[in-house]
């Protein structure tokens, strides 16, 4: 909370030539030239502005109170914070840890440390490899049942079509067919195993 001003040189000036050209009251006088004389004194109490301000307003003089702050500020002075009870810093640190404790353990509360030491063995493994060579099985057998659509279509077409390029055709329109069907077979049985209608 601000308690006093801290005046500049403009004020000192200002109050010089108020002090050799008017009658300021005694007390007025005393405490202005307290400041004036002591260089490290550079606070004007609040008082002591009020009591000024109001000796320019009742004499008329052409001084302003704001003119002789104009350089200067508010004093505010340094607050002074008060030690830490020890007592209520250990109890502080004790209920941090508590809480990091709390929380960590809300965190790690579903992980199983058996489950996982037993799911990095052999069993996991042949998991993995099991799954690994259905799918494989499933991609060959698509290709090879394409292939054989396509030399199936290929071979008997030669009864129907005499050119070349009519035989093509015909085997990859088959065998396009054959492939479509084969992939909505394969996505309705996948769509079974994940316990999809």
């Amino acid at each position: 909370m601000a308690l006093a001003f801290v005046v500049g040189n403009k004020f000192r000036h200002k109050v010089t030539t108020l002090l050799e050209n008017a009658s300021v009251p005694q007390d007025l006088r005393e405490e202005l030239e307290e400041i004036l004389e002591n260089e490290s004194t550079t606070k004007l109490s609040f008082k002591t502005a009020r009591k000024l301000k109001k000796y320019l307003q009742d004499n008329g003089h052409p001084f302003y109170l704001h003119e002789f702050l104009e350089d200067g500020s508010l004093y505010l002075p340094e607050v002074v914070k008060p030690p830490r009870n020890p007592e209520l810093v250990a109890r502080l640190e004790k209920i941090k840890a508590k809480l990091a404790n709390e929380e960590y353990n809300r965190m790690t509360r579903n992980v199983n440390t058996q489950q996982m030491s037993h799911s990095g063995g052999l069993a996991e493994l042949g998991r993995d490899v099991r799954s690994a060579k259905a799918a494989v099985v499933t991609v060959l057998n698509f290709l090879v049942t394409v292939a054989a659509a396509f030399a199936c279509s290929y071979m008997g077409s030669q009864y129907l079509f005499t050119e070349t390029t009519s035989r093509v055709i015909a085997a990859v329109i088959a065998a396009s067919v054959v492939g479509l069907a084969e992939l909505y077979v394969l996505v309705r049985t996948m769509e079974g195993e994940l316990g999809e209608p």
